[in-house]
């Protein structure tokens, strides 16, 4: 059990580096290319914000549910799928707003 606590810790955590990286330091070569392919340059200050924060709900969803299963709370899903559900949904509205969609 603890083996898997700090798997979801570190896929946690690299999520939300990830994030950050791709949000303040504006790494764009860290999501494919076919994702921000139409994005204006003029908007790409806007899009990686949006995709890094996508990206930080993500990785702390996955944190907080190590932590839930380390108390051995059978609610660990809670957290998992509110992190998921929100990063998608911040992902979803970049992608549609500054790409025109996710393909």
């Amino acid at each position: 059990m603890l083996f898997g606590v700090i798997i979801e810790l570190a896929v946690g955590v690299l999520c939300v580096m990830m994030g950050l990286l791709i949000w303040l330091k504006r790494k764009v070569s860290l999501i494919h290319e076919y994702q921000y392919k139409n994005v204006k340059e003029a908007d790409l200050p806007s899009y990686t914000r949006l995709v890094g924060i996508g990206l930080i709900l993500i990785g702390v969803g996955i944190c907080v549910t190590g932590a839930f299963n380390l108390a051995q709370s059978r609610f660990w899903w809670i957290p998992m799928t509110a992190g998921f559900a929100a990063g998608l949904i911040v992902l979803n509205r970049a992608q549609k707003k500054y790409n025109g969609s996710w393909f």
